[in-house]
């Protein structure tokens, strides 16, 4: 069902593009517009780089390129459904699922596997906590496991998605407990969450109480009606109207 493709040029943003490439840039009197993000830039996501690392080489029996239906417990849906959900290419559909399934032979990732993965990116803090919220957020069928569809479909949002869909995905990850409301403790235990994964070695070194002035700072603005609880609708119009609050949130995006 993974059949190759063809060797059609990949676009800048291929996480599959010539390692050795340097990405284009701005040109003297051209009109900037903000790029796709690059490979460079991908490869800065903890759970791109677990799932690459582990895909097999290119240029392997056209075999392995396929979905092995027959060995795995979980059947995920077929290449052209994934590429309509997602905002990747066939060929790095291809190979996020070699890697996805070298890394989880059962087509399903579970929580302690997403605790490992970023123990390992952040050896220097405890990334326990944030693993957890993260995982939960993936596991939209809240059966404790996520499958490759969710998988790819959650970092499609987070690596390619408009500002809009990226916002909608941080406000399920900050409502963690799925009522449709973020309250100022939710919204504390997962900044809680990032510092500790950080570390103490960050800089600059940041106070103890970093994470309540944050949330504090979150929290008037965006709740509008003072009611204690922060709406989609709230969180939406503060952070696209908002330029620190927006900076704020790419925190979140690059510990992904």
């Amino acid at each position: 069902m993974f059949e190759d493709m063809d060797d059609s040029k990949e676009t800048d943003g291929s996480l599959l593009g010539d390692p050795g490439q340097t990405p284009p840039g701005r040109k003297d009197n051209v009109k900037w517009q903000k790029p796709r993000l690059t490979r460079k830039a991908l490869m800065k996501c903890c759970l791109v780089k677990w799932i690459l690392s582990s895909a097999a080489p290119q240029g392997s029996d056209s075999s392995d390129s396929e979905f092995e239906l027959s060995t795995i417990r979980h059947q995920p849906e077929g290449l052209d459904q994934l590429q309509a959900s997602t905002k990747f290419t066939k060929k790095e559909l291809q190979s996020l699922y070699r890697g996805f399934k070298n890394e989880c032979p059962s087509g399903l990732v579970d929580e302690e596997t997403f605790k490992l993965i970023y123990s390992q990116f952040f050896p220097q803090g405890d990334a326990t906590m944030y693993a957890h919220f993260l995982f939960n957020a993936f596991d939209v069928d809240r059966n404790g496991a996520i499958r490759f569809e969710d998988f790819v479909i959650g970092l499609s949002i987070l690596l390619r998605g408009t500002v809009h869909e990226k916002l909608n995905w941080a406000f399920n990850l900050y409502d963690i407990n799925k009522d449709g409301y973020i309250t100022k403790e939710e919204m504390l235990a997962i900044m809680k969450s990032i510092y500790d994964m950080m570390g103490r070695y960050t800089y600059p070194i940041l106070r103890e109480d970093a994470a309540f002035e944050h949330v504090e700072k979150f929290f008037q603005k965006m709740d509008k009606n003072k009611d204690g609880v922060v709406t989609i609708e709230e969180f939406l119009e503060t952070c696209q109207k908002d330029e620190n609050i927006m900076s704020s949130m790419q925190l979140f995006e690059n510990v992904i």
